[in-house]
């Protein structure tokens, strides 16, 4: 996510769920972007009930359909491969606008 960071002033890098969650609340998170190699599905699940408003999206390396459909389950909006920032970026931007509308 380095390069989103670079490129996306109002992106923030953690390096902790507990960092998460307080920047979350801090920022007023629409989206976040969660690395499913370090989070476990119940820590997504967690995130989710705690902050219903914001959009999760997940990344691993290796995402198979089982991953996929175990983090929308748990309330993650799309998991996208780790290395195709493209994608990430563009489940977080679509994302972002569905959450403007639903509170508009």
């Amino acid at each position: 996510m380095t390069s989103l960071s670079s490129s996306y002033f109002t992106v923030h890098t953690v390096h902790s769920l507990d960092d998460l969650r307080a920047s979350m609340v801090k920022h007023r998170t629409d989206v976040a972007i969660l690395d499913l190699e370090v989070a476990s599905i119940k820590a997504l699940q967690r995130l989710c009930r705690e902050f219903p408003h914001t959009s999760m999206v997940g990344t691993h390396r290796l995402a198979d359909e089982e991953l996929w459909a175990s983090a929308l389950r748990a309330g993650a909006v799309d998991v996208c491969p780790a290395d195709d920032t493209g994608a990430v970026l563009a489940a977080a931007l679509r994302n972002t606008v569905t959450v403007h509308k639903a509170a508009a």
